[in-house]
């Protein structure tokens, strides 16, 4: 105790405003339930680990030699049946509900949860190179907690009963899709009764006047009641002791208070409203005046239960909802390296669908550079401060890949791959990648929501995050010679196009080269479409394993060849008025032809399925595409000039400067969202937006009804400022009547910080005052971070960056390896399935499902991912 009593003036206590990692490791999935040492959460910086990385740092100088910790562990353990609850779990669900009589059984009904907490000290071992170790542990519970400091008993009681990062993660996107609390009009003149009643600032005492419930209980504002909570929308929930009374004192004291959400931040406080006209969450200016006539003092209070919000995510994390339409009890579970689901955390499957693509293993190189052979412990990307890894996308994409593809946190294999209820998933074996999500998309006005998204757009940004993130990753990423920077991850998908326009007026030639691409996008020539025949055994297969509406079967679906839509691709378009510069700049008639320049080792194709109705709202087309396992695009390749041909002199740099367009606008990516949601390739919205400014929506879609038969209209966008919208913007670019606005408006900014702000966002004001906000707490740290960065990536970029680095090439000969299925009417919802080919059998990767698939759904993928047959069994050393 006196080793403890030594650092107890380190510890902190957490607000609610707080970050506190108590329910995962940052560096792993590890948590409370996965061993038996749990994890164990600093009390001085809240950040959760496991005992090996305690101490995890980037430098290795570290000053700190010891911490004060708390251990958390968990253990699931089945109740004790009787012959009542035997009958009852044979019984079919017949409601839609968990945890109500014929519904779901939840995990309350099935399990307990034995919780214990333990102090640590934990030091750094001089004789084993300075990793971490456990010098001193005592138990910690509330016979043993008096013994402690006052202080370390505290910071340890206030990160048990914190909500934690996952929950506030998860509220964050819940709440960016719902409206903010209202102020309950009732608050200023509420009744006040003087009946002498005063609450025990004792939670122990407290309890429902009705049923006796001593969980989930609201305070009445009014007269003192104290009753159980009512209950959730599935019918599970409180005794409904404070509603009862609100009925039964004739509906005149409607204000209530959730007991144990009250802190010193009185805004935290879980407040309700029954009146029939608000019958919601209120905020309650006066609460803690109105508090204080009752006895309770929130000065030092802390939170101890679970808020409403709190318990509407967790219970719809845990709501069955696939149980409803299962189709899937023939298939064969699988389990082990490669083969472990992910967690829907709300409308992620287009996430969960890109990252089983990307990092379970289908794609060795990645799974080398992000993955762990020697455990989930064991990557040099893990090498950062505790306090930062939650916030590095490096840091979590290897917790991620490693996770999945280690198989280390894998459960048994199911007996079925049949869903019943995902709540009886052991805890220990569930991977929710909630860190990954956030990091992602915390600064983009999409992903960082809970609403569906776009799985090919989402794809796209999580490269050029991952590859602005490995440029600006120093020495934990280098090449493996460690001579310089190592590959970027889109070098792997990356393909340049080559265009080859004949002038009319003169039959000259131009070749014209575009940046790198690390997707192909494809129209679908519904005018070269086919009726199939539908007797066919193979297409009556797939049918049935089809997810879409039944209906579709007794529909006549046409089918298009994948080679048909290579061929609209790169077939000869006419330009009118092209504008020749070896003509004086006057305009001419040109045809135009795209080819390959390069075959990448992977290359990724999207399906454009979906097309503007007439109600302007986007439509998926009926269409199947034959698309074989195997393909050559050979033929697709350029050639670049040839013997005979006359080129249109190349452009002198003094005329290029001379004709040289004005810097692009930024493009915003709220509106770059919407006009992808209606169903257009990001090449040719971006070329929408750049035409009309940069965030105008409706001229955007005006201008795309004008140009979208251009040839160009889907081509990589040009070096030079027309790419500069898909980055962020030098200093030089920033709008400054933007910078200044935003000074005026927001009060507490400089210009240079607003300025950094809106660089950072792409120009985008919205996004820079919501970053502005959301990093008060150390501004000048983190702007200095983005200049840290952006200097990095500037600097390697410059020398070997993706435009000087030999882009990959081969035969052109391609087996598929992966789908990503889209089930819905549009991209914004609907649900998003992957199929991996593993070991040489195709998987279905449906969330935390996991299963053979004998035959995958090839005619209905919304993208689709090959392999260079040369480099199948033989991955890129350079990752």
């Amino acid at each position: 105790m006196e080793e403890i009593t030594k650092l107890a003036t380190t510890c902190r206590v957490a607000t609610p405003h707080d970050v506190v990692t108590n329910s995962e490791c940052v560096y792993t999935f590890h948590s409370p339930y996965t061993t038996e040492k749990g994890i164990i959460v600093n009390l001085a910086t809240f950040v959760g680990t496991v005992e090996e990385l305690a101490f995890t740092s980037s430098d290795n100088d570290c000053a700190e030699s010891s911490a004060l910790f708390v251990r958390i562990c968990k253990k699931r353990v089945p109740k004790e049946k009787d012959g009542d609850d035997d009958n009852a779990e044979q019984m079919e669900a017949v409601k839609l509900g968990v945890g109500v009589e014929g519904g779901f059984q939840s995990d309350q009904d099935k399990y307990d949860t034995i919780s214990t907490y333990s102090i640590v000290l934990m030091g750094k071992n001089a004789d084993s190179g300075g990793k971490a170790q456990v010098l001193v542990e005592m138990p910690y519970d509330d016979d043993s907690k008096n013994a402690f400091p006052m202080l370390v008993a505290q910071s340890a009681d206030a990160i048990i009963h914190h909500a934690g990062l996952a929950v506030k993660q998860d509220l964050t996107a819940w709440e960016l899709d719902d409206e903010p609390k209202p102020v309950s009009k009732y608050a200023e003149s509420l009744p006040f009764v003087e009946n002498g009643v005063k609450v025990s600032p004792n939670p122990s005492d407290w309890k429902c006047e009705k049923s006796g419930d001593t969980e989930n209980l609201w305070l009445n504002l009014s007269d003192g009641f104290i009753g159980g909570g009512r209950k959730n929308w599935d019918g599970s929930g409180g005794s409904n002791g404070a509603l009862d009374h609100f009925m039964e004192a004739g509906e005149k004291h409607p204000l209530v208070v959730k007991l144990g959400t009250i802190t010193e931040d009185i805004s935290t406080a879980d407040c309700y409203s029954y009146a029939k006209d608000e019958d919601g969450p209120v905020n309650i200016p006066n609460l803690k005046e109105l508090l204080e006539k009752r006895g309770i003092m929130v000065a030092g209070m802390q939170k101890t239960v679970k808020s409403t919000a709190e318990l509407e995510v967790e219970l719809n994390a845990t709501y069955a909802f696939d149980a409803i339409t299962e189709k899937g009890a023939h298939l064969i579970p699988v389990a082990g390296p490669g083969l472990h689901g992910l967690q829907n955390l709300g409308n992620s499957c287009y996430m969960n669908s890109v990252a089983q693509m990307l990092f379970s293993g289908t794609i060795p190189e990645l799974s080398s550079r992000y993955g762990s052979k020697d455990g989930v412990i064991n990557n040099s990307l893990l090498t950062i401060s505790p306090t930062k890894a939650s916030d590095d996308l490096l840091c979590q994409a290897a917790k991620l890949s490693s996770a999945l593809s280690s198989g280390e946190f894998c459960g048994p294999v199911p007996k079925s791959a049949e869903v019943s209820d995902p709540s009886t998933s052991d805890p220990k074996h569930r991977l929710a990648p909630r860190m990954f999500k956030h990091v992602v998309g915390h600064d983009h006005v999409d992903f960082r929501t809970g609403q569906q998204q776009d799985a090919a757009q989402y794809f796209q940004y999580l490269l050029e995050k991952i590859d602005r993130a490995e440029l600006g990753a120093g020495d934990r990423l280098k090449s493996k010679d460690g001579s310089g920077p190592a590959l970027v991850s889109s070098h792997l998908f990356s393909y340049k196009t080559e265009s080859r326009l004949v002038c009319e007026a003169d039959n000259m030639i131009k070749y014209k080269e575009s940046p790198p691409e690390p997707m192909l996008s494809l129209r679908i020539p519904m005018s070269k479409s086919t009726l199939p025949d539908t007797n066919m055994p193979d297409l009556k297969r797939q049918k049935s394993e089809d997810p879409v509406d039944e209906d579709k079967e007794k529909k006549e679906v046409p089918t298009v060849s994948f080679n048909a839509c290579l061929d609209e691709w790169s077939a000869v378009t006419s330009i009118d008025d092209y504008r020749w510069p070896h003509l004086n700049n006057s305009t001419s008639r040109a045809t135009s032809q795209n080819r390959f320049v390069n075959f990448p080792r992977y290359l990724l194709v999207h399906m454009q399925r979906y097309e503007l109705g007439e109600d302007w709202q986007p439509h998926k087309i009926e269409v199947d595409i034959d698309v074989p396992e195997e393909i050559s695009l050979q033929k697709y390749k350029g050639t670049g000039p040839q013997e005979g041909e006359t080129l249109v002199p190349e452009e002198t740099k003094g005329s290029e400067e001379a004709t040289a367009a004005p810097a692009a606008p930024a493009v915003d990516e709220g509106a770059l969202g919407q006009l992808m949601d209606m169903g257009f390739n990001m090449n040719g919205c971006k070329r929408a937006l750049m035409a009309v400014g940069g965030s105008n929506v409706e001229a955007a879609m005006n201008w795309v009804f004008e140009h979208n038969a251009d040839p160009d209209f889907n081509d990589p966008l040009p070096e030079g400022g027309a790419a500069a919208p898909a980055a962020a913007p030098s200093s030089s670019d920033v709008d400054e009547t933007v910078v200044m606005s935003l000074v005026e408006n927001l009060g507490c900014f400089t210009a240079d910080q607003v300025r950094a702000a809106v660089k950072h966002c792409s120009g985008a004001a919205d996004r820079a005052a919501d970053w502005l906000f959301s990093h008060m707490d150390d501004l000048d740290g983190a702007i200095a971070a983005l200049e840290s960065t952006s200097t990095a990536a500037t600097t390697e970029g410059t020398s070997t960056g993706k435009s000087t680095t030999p882009l990959e090439d081969g035969d052109g000969k391609y087996n598929l390896v992966g789908l990503v299925s889209h089930i819905g009417k549009n991209t914004g919802s609907g649900h998003y399935v992957a199929h991996l080919k593993k070991d040489g059998k195709w998987v279905i990767f449906n969330d935390e499902k996991v299963a053979l698939s004998e035959h995958p759904p090839t005619r209905h993928a919304y993208m689709y991912l090959f392999q260079r047959s040369d480099t199948v069994g033989a991955p890129n050393s350079e990752y």
